[in-house]
C-alpha cells in the first residue's frame, strides 16, 4: 500500500465509508496499521489488524463485520481459505489482498481480489460497492 498522510483526508472521489464495520487481517503489522488508518480516515469503524486466524476469529466473533479485508498468506505459513469460507458463509463479503499471484476466484469467496501491493485508490475503489450497499439498507 503507497504511504500517505493519512491524517489529511482522501482526495476528490473518496469513498465514504460511515456504518461500515470492517475486520482487518493482515500478518505485516506496517501494512494493517496504515490499511487501519485510511478506513478510519474515511469513517470506517475498523476491527483489527488480526495477524492469525485465531485472532481474526476471536475479534469478529465478538464484532460481526460488514467486509473482511484479508491476506491469504498469514503469520507462521498459516493460509486463511477456511476463515474466508466462514466470514462469506455468514453474509460478510471479503476483500482478500494477496502478494500471491495464485489466489484466483474459483479457489476463494471474494467480492475481490487484490494483489500486493495494493494502492490506496485500489483498495478503495473494492470497497465502494459494499459502502454503497450498507447506505442502501
Amino acid at each position: 500500500m503507497a504511504s500517505s498522510n493519512v491524517d489529511d483526508p482522501p482526495g476528490t472521489g473518496a469513498v465514504d465509508l460511515n456504518g461500515l464495520r470492517i475486520l482487518v487481517v493482515e500478518d505485516s503489522w506496517h501494512l494493517g496499521v496504515a490499511m487501519q488508518r485510511l478506513l478510519r480516515v474515511c469513517g470506517a469503524d475498523v476491527i483489527g489488524p488480526a495477524a492469525t486466524t485465531a485472532d481474526a476469529e476471536r475479534l469478529f466473533s465478538e464484532h460481526a463485520p460488514d467486509v473482511a479485508l484479508i491476506d491469504v498468506n498469514l503469520r507462521g505459513g498459516e493460509l486463511a481459505y477456511d476463515m474466508i469460507d466462514r466470514l462469506h458463509d455468514r453474509g460478510v463479503r471479503v476483500v482478500v489482498i494477496s502478494g500471491s499471484a495464485d489466489v484466483s476466484p474459483a479457489q476463494v469467496k471474494a467480492a475481490a481480489i487484490l494483489q500486493k501491493p495494493v494502492s490506496e485508490a485500489q483498495l478503495l475503489a473494492s470497497l465502494r460497492p459494499m459502502s454503497a450497499d450498507k447506505v442502501a439498507r
